[in-house]
């Protein structure tokens, strides 16, 4: 197989799980229900210069929340799916009506619910602290753990492969 860099050029869309990739992981129950979470303003801004530089972004997790989509919808992210309880589906579903060739397609999991997935992308990816069997059927394991930077990692990657990174959009948020 070759290097992992080498298959990042033809990668023009992201998926993303979002509890433990854009998230480390924690959830914090308020009084009123709502589920927060913690993110990394990092994976934030490179996902919004990604947008900018005309990738596509999809957020695909079983995990739903006022605060998750409101975080989404800030960073300019409309391909939004909450509560699945079948991923496959929905990435099938996905890439049918909206006509995305999986040798194109990046995605980042880090747990069981991402794995059928991860096998039908070009790229499989996951955080330094993600499940042993995401692991290994990842081509990429990012240094950085789930909400703490993993997802800047990847994407940065695949701006500079493809010489996007330090653009004037880079510059403003």
């Amino acid at each position: 197989m070759s290097n992992y860099k080498d298959q990042l050029r033809d990668i023009s869309t992201f998926i993303f799980d979002y509890d433990g990739v854009l998230t480390d992981g924690s959830v914090f129950v308020l009084p009123d229900g709502e589920a927060v979470r913690n993110g990394n303003v990092k994976d934030g801004y490179a996902i919004q210069l990604a947008i900018k530089n005309g990738y596509n972004i999809i957020i695909l997790s079983g995990g739903r929340s006022e605060s998750m989509y409101r975080r989404l919808e800030m960073l300019k992210v409309t391909d939004i799916y909450l509560g699945v309880t079948d991923k496959l589906a929905v990435f099938e579903s996905f890439i049918k009506e909206k006509e995305i060739n999986p040798e194109n397609i990046l995605y980042m999991g880090d747990d069981i619910p991402d794995f059928k997935v991860m096998q039908k992308v070009k790229v499989a990816c996951c955080p330094s602290d993600a499940a042993s069997e995401i692991k290994a059927i990842s081509h990429y394991i990012s240094h950085m753990p789930g909400g703490k930077g993993c997802v800047r990692d990847i994407i940065e990657q695949v701006m500079r492969v493809q010489g996007k990174w330090m653009n004037q959009d880079a510059f403003h948020w």
